[in-house]
């Protein structure tokens, strides 16, 4: 069971599991276009910060909340909410949740992304450091497949990066693993000022 909890697990944090992550940036889009990422050791930089200490991985933590015995999943969605720091990322978190739910569960409560996350993955007899990190894993390339398409990185750059981000990604999970209210913060102003400034770019590509 094991063997195949790990599959299903693998399955929906795939970057091919269709939910429509690849129209959102989390305002890196507004970062690229402005200037303050410029090459891959500046996204390195940037996707470890957000994975570290920003959105990532007080979503990790909700992640871990929401996945335990006796969850209010409505009650830790309003805490999610009050914790976004821009409309851009309420709108992805709604619009991935609504398309996980659409892929898992067509009656399930719509939830944000994370906790629609947390609902499907609750179950499922993989250590929770596992969920945490592939999920992390899974934003990160996200984050890597913007600058992909929208920055001269290629995808040889993408993965070598992906690679290197793997003891941050690893240490946010074990942090996140087992944490409550009490372990949830950021401190990215950076990326949550380019979250609000990428919806009023005149010209973009992604919604967020």
């Amino acid at each position: 069971m094991t063997d195949l909890d790990r599959l299903r697990l693998t399955q929906v944090l795939s970057p091919a599991f269709p939910i429509g992550s690849f129209a959102h940036s989390q305002g890196l889009e507004w970062a690229i276009a402005s200037g303050r990422v410029r090459d891959g050791a500046e996204m390195q930089a940037w996707v470890a910060a957000v994975i570290a200490q920003g959105s990532g991985f007080a979503d990790a933590v909700f992640l871990s909340m929401g996945r335990r015995a006796g969850a209010d999943p409505g009650s830790l969605a309003d805490l999610y909410e009050a914790y976004l720091p821009a409309a851009g990322r309420r709108l992805e978190a709604m619009e991935l949740g609504r398309g996980f739910r659409a892929l898992t569960d067509a009656d399930a409560p719509e939830l944000p992304y994370v906790l629609a996350l947390a609902r499907e993955t609750a179950a499922l007899k993989v250590p929770e450091v596992e969920v945490l990190g592939l999920h992390l894993q899974a934003l990160a390339a996200q984050l890597l497949s913007v600058a992909v398409r929208f920055m001269p990185m290629g995808q040889g750059e993408a993965q070598r990066i992906l690679a290197a981000l793997a003891p941050v990604i690893a240490d946010a999970a074990q942090r996140a693993s087992g944490a409550g209210e009490e372990a949830l913060f950021t401190f990215t102003p950076g990326a949550d000022i380019a979250a609000m400034a990428q919806a009023h770019m005149e010209t973009r590509i992604f919604r967020s």
